[in-house]
């Protein structure tokens, strides 16, 4: 997908639910960040797309911070186990995600949004206008050039995480994701399930543990491949559902 640019002159930036959890920080107001660029991202941690995302969200925060950036992450659920607070709190620390977190326990930044998916990326200039949005993973240089277009600041953008991230990759769709637990044909990069409970998983004959709530990968391919997924949870474990991220096309 290719992140859009806005009209900057009418789009503000939806004030933060009163009362609501944050993680990392004490409460923020969205009117307190005038006078700089702020990035928010809604998330999941249980979606995969979310998690192959952070890696990109964290290294723009450790790049332009102290450059002025403030990056907000807001954690709204699509999965059971992650409607939990308290496990948001937990999963926030175990991927070491080091920017504020909003929880929107009950989606009501969401709806002021008139957000469509996970993850999203807002990003609003010095003015509190919208300046770039984008939904879904991808166009990392794009968001960053904008960012640093913000800053006033011209330097080389991230190297791509992943060979499918590379601009101009030509990348294959992925089968749909099935809720529950699934066996059976794919298509896909990588295979990853939503899991919760404490126990394992047996992937093709091989067993995986599980000890926390979370999106947990389990095959994963050079290239998008056409193959069969035998995916068989243990006593003590839940599956949610078995999700699917695109790969290389060939």
């Amino acid at each position: 997908m290719v992140a859009v640019r806005a009209p900057v002159d009418h789009i503000a930036a939806p004030p933060f639910p009163r009362p609501a959890e944050w993680i990392n920080t004490a409460a923020l107001r969205m009117d307190q960040q005038l006078g700089r660029p702020v990035l928010i991202e809604f998330w999941d941690f249980c979606r995969p797309n979310s998690i192959r995302t952070l890696p990109y969200m964290k290294a723009w925060h450790e790049r332009y911070a102290g450059l002025g950036l403030r990056v907000i992450g807001v954690h709204a659920s699509g999965f059971e186990p992650s409607g939990d607070p308290e496990a948001v709190r937990d999963a926030v620390a175990r991927l070491e995600v080091p920017y504020p977190v909003v929880v929107d326990a009950d989606l009501e930044l969401w709806e002021r949004y008139g957000n469509l998916g996970w993850p999203a990326r807002y990003l609003f200039n010095q003015d509190g206008m919208l300046f770039e949005q984008h939904y879904g993973e991808g166009a990392y240089a794009e968001t960053e050039l904008a960012i640093q277009e913000l800053l006033g600041i011209e330097e080389p953008v991230l190297e791509p995480v992943r060979p499918e991230d590379e601009p101009g990759a030509l990348i294959e769709a992925q089968s749909e994701d099935v809720p529950g637990p699934y066996s059976g044909p794919y298509r896909a990069g990588a295979v990853w399930a939503v899991l919760a409970g404490q126990g394992t998983v047996t992937v093709n004959g091989r067993e995986l543990r599980v000890d926390h709530p979370g999106c947990y990968e389990l095959l994963s391919h050079a290239r998008s491949t056409e193959s069969e997924l035998d995916l068989r949870p243990g006593s003590g474990v839940a599956c949610h559902a078995v999700c699917f991220t695109p790969g290389l096309a060939g």
